[in-house]
């Protein structure tokens, strides 16, 4: 039982060390953003992710650009009174284009 707890412990310490950092190699980017390594490097070889490469080998990641980058495409949440609304504006067209043919 204490293991487990110093393990626990030590990931806590990692991760906030993780969060003071402004640059992250490519391990630490795929621990932060919750991404699987192979799922990164796609992103990085087709440039679809911010990443620098210094010196033409080694991928790195600034903090601050992988934050945009996740919270990029924000969803708002809708209430059942615009779910309703959309949803008759929705049929209201499809009949119009029904009454035409």
């Amino acid at each position: 039982m204490e293991f487990q707890q110093l393990e626990e412990r030590l990931r806590s310490i990692e991760t906030l060390l993780l969060s003071q950092k402004t640059v992250l190699n490519f391990d630490e980017a795929a621990s932060y953003t919750g991404l699987s390594k192979s799922y990164l490097y796609k992103l990085t070889s087709g440039a679809q992710i911010c990443h620098y490469k210094p010196q033409g080998k080694h991928i790195y990641f600034n903090k601050v650009e992988l934050d945009h980058w996740l919270q990029r495409n924000p969803v708002t949440p809708i209430n059942a009174d615009e779910i309703e609304q959309q949803a008759a504006t929705y049929v209201a067209l499809k009949n119009m284009g029904r009454a035409k043919s």
